[in-house]
């Protein structure tokens, strides 16, 4: 495919609006336009289509099926095929550990060490953290003792009856999300649990947080909880929706624990015509924001980055992982702080004082204000607030913040890894008032300033589609998903 069709068919600006455009608006949009066909020029050598790369592979859907990957339904994870790919065809050029600094459940962190790569992750969420201990735990530290209790707790449902019951919190966005009998087997569940060893209750743990919402009213629908009709909640005025079956809890959770054991067996005794048990590399856990984790890190120490930030599309995973978060006995308030130390990806995130964090940042952020693209749309999307015509007044306040905050990312990015180091990064352009961001295009300039060169932009050939809503004010706009490949000069 020659570049002009290429960024012909991933083009996201020139769709024009059904509605009467004011020449303000035209103007800004114009603008947009322009400086993103001057940046889309000056990348054109290091755009290219890239067939191998399917949505399967950049997503959590080539984990279906992948054991110990999909044992939880992580959406915005990509694939152990994706990790495996990048890092053997890099291997030879790599010297060191691994980081991921959005590592969510450690998809790049196993599939590194299973290639025997020492790997670091950091993680904000608690889901993640969680379950990444969990799963270190199965396959490196159960005894066949603990499989046998496992297995006890497979056939024989110890929690059935169970007196102690321990109940589990709610907040606001979670009450009345499962049946009522539901909610009993849970606290029994939860109850007898805590008869066994740290390393069992940490499976056990697991597995009932794979099985939230399979047993919930609830799916998991992008910004929010999508709610069955069954709950009794459904708005006014919204059409009544049906999740499917929502699964008896005693079941669910007996097929969940049979395929973690099933998988721990395979870790244990694998099937190999090699007598030697194949070696897994270190991996370490960080805990907490990358934006205060990175900060701690030694200069020039890490062999490659790869990645992938949450995308600036509004989705806001304290709403999506509410169930686990509850259950992991995080309050209101807790959320709240969890939603605000997030990368500011939600219309509900204030402005982090970033200086405060970090003063040294001042020339990252200074990056990303002068990036020209950017800035005319931060101009726009402004504009566009004041005038009333924005579906959300947070949304230029969650695009600055998001830039600064991935050029600060970025920036520290370059300072830990070695000289010659590559980052890999999946990530999404988006599309908000009628104007597409291109997210691939901005971050790649922004990190070209602060000591990397932009290797590849490698597009993914399935386009994605913006929002359901814009579609209906400006038509269906394709929009580029990418996986950028910088060089650490």
């Amino acid at each position: 495919m020659t570049f002009e069709l290429l960024t012909a068919s991933f083009g996201n600006l020139q769709a024009s609006s059904k509605n009467e455009i004011q020449p303000e608006t035209a103007e800004l949009r114009d603008k947009i336009a322009a400086l993103d066909a001057e940046l889309t020029e000056d990348f054109k050598t290091q755009f290219s289509i890239a067939p191998f790369l399917s949505r399967k592979i950049v997503s959590f859907q080539g984990n279906k099926g992948k054991p110990a990957y999909s044992w939880y339904k992580y959406k915005e994870a990509f694939s152990a095929e994706f990790v495996e790919y990048f890092l053997g065809n890099y291997a030879s050029r790599m010297s060191g550990r691994v980081l991921d600094p959005f590592a969510g459940i450690g998809t790049t962190l196993f599939a590194a060490s299973a290639q025997g790569i020492p790997a670091d992750g950091i993680e904000l969420l608690p889901v993640g953290q969680e379950i990444m201990r969990a799963r270190l735990l199965s396959e490196r530290e159960l005894t066949s003792n603990d499989i046998a209790t496992l297995e006890h707790w497979m056939k024989s449902l110890p929690w059935r009856g169970f007196s102690e019951k321990v109940p589990f919190s709610t907040i606001r966005i979670t009450e009345n999300a499962y049946p009522p009998e539901t909610v009993e087997a849970i606290e029994q569940y939860r109850g007898a649990l805590q008869q066994e060893n740290g390393k069992i209750q940490a499976i056990l743990r697991l597995a009932l947080l794979c099985i939230l919402e399979s047993v919930s009213y609830t799916r998991k629908d992008g910004q929010y909880l999508r709610w069955d009709a069954r709950s009794g909640k459904q708005r006014p005025g919204t059409k009544a929706f049906n999740k499917g079956e929502i699964l008896n809890f005693d079941a669910a959770i007996t097929v969940k624990l049979k395929e973690i054991l099933s998988d721990i067996r395979d870790v244990q005794m694998p099937v190999t015509f090699s007598p030697v048990k194949p070696t897994m590399a270190d991996i370490r856990l960080f805990e907490g924001s990358c934006l205060e984790v990175l900060p701690s890190f030694e200069t020039a120490t890490y062999g490659a980055v790869m990645t992938s930030p949450p995308y600036c599309n509004r989705y806001d995973y304290t709403r999506t992982y509410a169930l686990e978060l509850t259950m992991l006995e995080l309050t209101q308030a807790e959320v709240f702080h969890l939603r605000q130390q997030m990368l500011s990806c939600t219309v509900e995130n204030r402005e982090k004082d970033l200086l405060t964090i970090r003063p040294q940042w001042e020339p990252f952020i200074e990056v990303a204000n002068q990036q020209k693209l950017l800035a005319a749309i931060n101009v726009y999307l402004q504009h566009e607030k004041d005038s009333g015509t924005l579906n959300n007044s947070g949304i230029p306040r969650m695009v600055r913040g998001y830039f600064s905050e991935m050029a600060c990312v970025i920036g520290e990015c370059a300072r830990i890894l070695k000289p010659n180091a590559r980052l890999f990064m999946v990530n999404d352009n988006v599309r908000y008032a009628g104007v597409g961001i291109s997210v691939d295009m901005i971050l790649s300039d922004i990190a070209r300033s602060l000591g990397f060169e932009i290797e590849r932009i490698l597009v993914v050939p399935a386009k994605k589609g913006n929002s359901s809503q814009q579609m209906g004010t400006y038509g269906r706009v394709p929009l580029r998903k990418c996986v950028y490949i910088w060089r650490k000069r």
